[in-house]
């Protein structure tokens, strides 16, 4: 498991009629309804721009992809400094156990979108994944931008 620690950010939150929330996502210039899961990609993506110094102009927030004849979507999608897909991060809710079954998810959208780097995350767990040879390869730590 990879130890993330959130920096404090001060995140732009509002609540509108009908008591829903909504937060600013700053990489999209949009607000975005407020979910569990929505929090944990919101902090993510301050972790990594933050803390490992990922350029946030590199990072794709929520985008389709082609799995098939299905469209599906990403959670986030990080490029290399050549504008190739490099990282790929599937985010769920704190209370959705991170099992072989989000794994395969991220690993199926890997075929649509190859990666060097695997990523799921919950909020309280995260754990990573880099392409080896054959299969991915667990990691200890996310790599630096670029690795």
């Amino acid at each position: 498991m990879i130890k993330i620690y959130y920096p404090q950010f001060p995140f732009k939150i509002k609540e509108e009629e009908g008591g829903k929330e909504f937060i600013f996502d700053e990489l999209r210039k949009l607000w975005v309804r407020l979910t569990p899961e929505e929090w944990v990609r919101q902090n993510f993506i301050r972790y990594l721009v933050d803390v490992k110094k990922y350029p946030s102009a590199y990072i794709a927030v929520e985008r389709k992809i082609k799995l098939g004849e299905v469209n599906k979507r990403f959670d986030l999608l990080v490029f290399d400094k050549a504008a190739k897909p490099w990282m790929m991060v599937e985010c769920k809710a704190p209370q959705i156990a991170l099992n072989k079954v989000v794994l395969w998810q991220v690993i199926h959208y890997n075929l649509a979108m190859p990666v060097k780097f695997l990523v799921i995350i919950n909020g309280e767990q995260c754990f990573g994944y880099q392409k080896g040879t054959v299969d991915f390869d667990a990691i200890s730590m996310l790599p630096a931008y670029g690795e």
